[in-house]
């Protein structure tokens, strides 16, 4: 199992699909896994249950699919490896290599300031001035989980098919 890690827009989906469609090794979104199993989107249980009951939910579905020992690529959420014990459940793994997508503060603002609209979290944000502070904050308090990942890629000067690549060949 590779997961991959790091603050929304960094890719984790795009590459994790890419990993999949070059390595024929399954591919899964966490968030997804969180629906299928819940019957109701990300949004609507924040809305309905909270933060609190979303990350025990979350926690449940890590777990079951480590548990599971199946074979592929999995994009956790942004917040994932910050929360109850999910950090130590990855570590704790044998079968789990986990990749942290590490991209600048200037990479993530961009890419996120284009999408802004689609990312319930910061769709209110309404300067990249705020949306960079908003992100530099995070990225404070995430790093340090982030930073704790079997392998560390620094993604700014690469492109999707070399990240692609390089994920495939040496963790496959």
């Amino acid at each position: 199992m590779v997961f991959l890690m790091g603050y929304m827009g960094s890719g984790k989906s795009t590459l994790g699909k890419a990993i999949s469609n070059v390595t024929d090794i399954p591919f899964y979104d966490l968030d997804d896994l969180i629906v299928k199993d819940t019957d109701i989107s990300i949004s609507d249980f924040f809305k309905k249950h909270g933060e609190i009951a979303f990350r025990k939910k979350e926690t449940e579905v890590l777990k079951a699919l480590i548990e599971s020992n199946e074979r592929c690529v999995v994009a956790l959420g942004g917040g994932t490896p910050c929360y109850a014990n999910n950090l130590s459940l990855i570590k704790d793994s044998n079968s789990v290599t986990s990749v942290y997508l590490k991209l600048s503060l200037d990479a993530l603002v961009n890419r996120l300031w284009g999408n802004k609209i689609s990312r319930p979290l910061i769709s209110h944000i309404e300067s990249k001035q705020e949306l960079n502070d908003f992100v530099r904050k995070h990225l404070f308090e995430r790093s340090f989980y982030y930073n704790q990942a079997d392998v560390i890629l620094s993604c700014d000067a690469k492109t999707e098919s070399e990240l692609t690549k390089e994920i495939s060949t040496e963790l496959f």
